[in-house]
């Protein structure tokens, strides 16, 4: 599913981005199977850190050498959120191409909670720019369960704060 600017641009005000966010579930054999797929002579990739970080549930990164894009894939993290954001994820369009990605809510979770991991002003804007353009259309109360059991509420108010809302 994608996560990260990506999905903030679908929900929320557009920020320019060389790089893709992706959360997956696979198995390292699936990995293999999946990179042997892409041209080397476009995509650059170090297989064994890729099925290192799919034994371990980490993430590994994919260029791409001819247009300058950086896709991370992110194992998909076993705890109770993690698990119902990638349960929630649904179809979405990026142009022109049908994708999968997090709901709005599930962005907005995510950032907030990489914003506390890395005290990074950025993903408070992203979470603004959601919720600029989507404030009416989220389910509040998802997001305000989620900020209470991860200890989002700081980052949850600037968020509010950024956008106006508070």
């Amino acid at each position: 599913m994608i996560v990260g600017s990506f999905a903030s641009n679908l929900y929320g005000t557009g920020r320019a981005t060389q790089d893709i966010d992706l959360v997956i579930q696979a198995t390292p054999k699936q990995v293999g199977e999946l990179l042997s797929l892409l041209p080397k002579a476009i995509y650059y990739f170090d297989i064994e850190s890729a099925l290192e970080a799919a034994r371990r549930r980490s993430m590994f990164n994919i260029l791409d050498t001819t247009r300058g894009w950086k896709i991370d894939l992110i194992f998909q993290k076993a705890a109770p959120y993690h698990e119902e954001a990638f349960q929630r994820r649904a179809p979405a369009e990026v142009e022109g191409v049908p994708v999968v990605a997090a709901t709005a809510e599930d962005v907005v979770i995510s950032k907030l909670d990489w914003a506390k991991m890395g005290e990074s002003l950025r993903q408070i804007e992203d979470v603004a720019g959601i919720l600029k353009v989507r404030s009416e259309l989220l389910d509040r109360a998802y997001i305000e369960k989620w900020v209470a059991d991860l200890g989002l509420s700081q980052q949850w108010a600037a968020a509010r704060k950024a956008a106006g809302l508070e």
